[in-house]
Parts: structure tokens; C-alpha cells; sequence
């Protein structure tokens, strides 16, 4: 091989990895690091025993599952606060139905509030072009006090075991329900985004709505439908929340959306739109539970967890922007 050939076969080299986002990869360090780091620290706590291990699968599953929607809509270039707290009041609203008129028509109730919500915040941001921040902010705010308001601040506890065992309470075969509803929603997010015309409208109407006007896409209708798969995924998940906790509270949820916006910008999806992974966001949604578990039983207190978290959820952002 000649000095001249060697030169350009390096030269290509070097060229295919100036094209390789590492930004895109850092999840999967991070969690194979943090997992490594917390086996040989917290090794004489259990941390590698398979019932905790479990746990961080059940700890990751509902806001893995609420994040996938969420993938959508950052992908898509922009921001659903709401969803923690339509999580809260679907749980309320099904908990309720179920009491009343059985385990159908709750199951029915919290997907229609879900779809409902969905339906709002994607007409006042699609078609009325109000920033989806703002219109998020208000109806996180509305869906709270709603589930708060219904209830008096009362649980609404859940006694058809059919319902529970079926949306979070029971296993199937050695794998948690939680997780194969987590596992179902991420393979569906993963084919849509990845191999649908939808998905790739999602991803052109994030990384330039103008150029995907001129190719034919429609971009009040994209930002509709990521509006309303964001509810209805945020709704499933506060059904899980009550079949798992087996009772509906406003509470479930509190919080849930910074956890899922740092689990998809983790995972890869651009904070600006244009980019969107929906593997990325199932790692992400693992670190933070695998985050979460670990330094519960490192022993740090509520507080200190808090800051911890709040300290990651920074970084993603920080990622998130320079990618």
C-alpha cells in the first residue's frame, strides 16, 4: 500500500468520525458506567440481587412509558409539562369509573380524559399556534387542581384485583406486568418513529418546519397528532400508576415530566427537534431509575436525592442544547 492511499484511507477515517454525534452514545456509557460503579459500591446492599433489579425495572417502567410519548413531541420541537398531572387526574378518573361501573368503563374513562387533554393542547398549539410550553404550563396545572378538586384530596382506592394485576400489580412469568406494558409501548414508539411516514414527518417538522411545508407535510397536523399521543401515552401511564399503587390519587405523576424530559434528552433526542430516538429514551428512563435506586440505597436522604436529580436532569439539558 502506497504512502498516498494510506494517507486518504486515514483521511476517510478521519472524515466518517467528524460525522459521528457522540452525544447520541453518551447514554448508553453512562449507564453501563453508572451500573458498574453502583455493583461494586453498593454491593453488600443488594444491589445486584434479582429482586432489585426488578425494582429498577418497576421504578423505570411508568416514566419510561410516559417519555416515549414524550420522544414525540421534542422530536418534534416541542414540550408537554402537562403530562405528570393528566397521569394524576386519569388515575383519579379511573379509580372513580371503576367503583361505579366496573373495570371496562374505567379503562374507557381514563383513555377518553387522556385523549381529551390530548385533544386541547394540540388545537391551541397546532391551530391556534399558542407555544406549547405555555399551553402545557396551564394544563398541568388544570389537570392537577382537577384531580385534587374531584377527590377532595382523598384516595379512590381500586378493589377489582382484575384491573390491578392486569395494569401494574402483576407478573408475567418472571417479568413484572409493568415492564411488557413498558416494553409494548417502546416497540410501538420505536416502529413508528422509525419506519413510519408519520415518524419521519415528526423528526422533518422538528428539524425545519418551513423546508417541510414546501415537500408536502403538514405541519399544524404533525403537531397536532404529538400533542395527542403525548396525553394518551401520559394517560396509560396513570393507569398504570393506579393499577400498580391499586388506588387513584392527584399526586401519582407529581413530577413525572421533568423526569421524562431528562430521559428523552438523555437518550439522544435533540432538545431542538429534528432528532429523535425512541431506544435512547428506554436507557434514559433506566438510568434515571437505576439513579433513583442506587442512592436509595446508598442511604441519602429525600432532600439530597432531590439535588442529585435535579443536578441530571441540568446536564441533560446542557447535552441535549450542544447536539
Amino acid at each position: 500500500m502506497t504512502e498516498s492511499s494510506i494517507g486518504g484511507t486515514q483521511s476517510r477515517v478521519k472524515d466518517r468520525l467528524s460525522r459521528v454525534n457522540l452525544g447520541q452514545y453518551i447514554i448508553y456509557l453512562a449507564f453501563a458506567v453508572t451500573f458498574v460503579l453502583f455493583a461494586v459500591v453498593l454491593d453488600d446492599r443488594g444491589f445486584l440481587t434479582s429482586g432489585n433489579l426488578m425494582n429498577i425495572l418497576r421504578q423505570s417502567a411508568i416514566v419510561g412509558v410516559i417519555a416515549v410519548g414524550m420522544t414525540f413531541v421534542i422530536a418534534d420541537a416541542e414540550i408537554d409539562l402537562s403530562v405528570g398531572s393528566v397521569a394524576g387526574l386519569v388515575s383519579v378518573v379511573t379509580a372513580m369509573a371503576i367503583s361505579h361501573w366496573g373495570i371496562l368503563a374505567g379503562i374507557v374513562a381514563g383513555l377518553m380524559v387522556g385523549m381529551l387533554i390530548g385533544l386541547i393542547n394540540g388545537s391551541l398549539v397546532a391551530f391556534v399556534k399558542i407555544p406549547s410550553f405555555l399551553v402545557t404550563l396551564a394544563m398541568m396545572g388544570i389537570a392537577f387542581g382537577l384531580a385534587q378538586w374531584v377527590t377532595d384530596s382523598a384516595p379512590q382506592p381500586i378493589l377489582k384485583q382484575g384491573y390491578n394485576m392486569a395494569f401494574g400489580s402483576g407478573d408475567i412469568g418472571p417479568l413484572p406486568g409493568l415492564v411488557i406494558w413498558f416494553l409494548i409501548v417502546a416497540g410501538c414508539g420505536a416502529f413508528v418513529l422509525k419506519k413510519t411516514r408519520f415518524g419521519r414527518h415528526v423528526v422533518s417538522v422538528g428539524a425545519n418546519p418551513t423546508a417541510s411545508i414546501y415537500t408536502g407535510i403538514s405541519v399544524v397536523r404533525t403537531k397536532f397528532l404529538v400533542m395527542l399521543i403525548s396525553a394518551v401515552v401520559a394517560a396509560l401511564g396513570g393507569m398504570l400508576y393506579a393499577g400498580r399503587l391499586q388506588s387513584g390519587r392527584y399526586q401519582w405523576g407529581q413530577g413525572d415530566e421533568m423526569n421524562a424530559i431528562a430521559a428523552v434528552i438523555l437518550g439522544g433526542t435533540a432538545l431542538a427537534g429534528g432528532r429523535g430516538s425512541v431506544l435512547g429514551t428506554v436507557f434514559g428512563a433506566l438510568f434515571m431509575g437505576l439513579i433513583n435506586n442506587g442512592l436509595i440505597l446508598a442511604g441519602l436522604s429525600s432532600p439530597q436525592q432531590q439535588v442529585v436529580r435535579g443536578v441530571i436532569i441540568i446536564l441533560a439539558v446542557a447535552l441535549g442544547s450542544k447536539k
